[in-house]
């Protein structure tokens, strides 16, 4: 399973998904730890931690084994 680099601390777990025609076990994400780790280790403020996530790790992909991320805290209509 890949893994990003750095952000051990946020796996919550793993979960077999469909991609490329083919399950696949990837390692899944907790988005908003991985923001807190960002502004405590690189003094990113809330907005440009959610920014950086959003553009170079969701955004890159990198294989069928690709991680999710999870964004724990984002409000989803009902």
């Amino acid at each position: 399973m890949l893994k990003a680099d750095g952000f051990d601390e946020a796996i919550i777990g793993q979960a077999c998904i469909w991609r490329n025609q083919g399950m696949h076990n990837v390692l899944v994400y907790d988005a908003e730890k991985m923001r807190s780790i960002l502004m405590k280790r690189d003094g990113m403020d809330a907005d440009e931690a959610r920014e950086y996530i959003e553009f170079n790790v969701e955004g890159a992909y990198v294989g069928d084994e690709t991680p999710v991320y999870v964004w724990t805290e984002d409000y989803l209509p009902e």
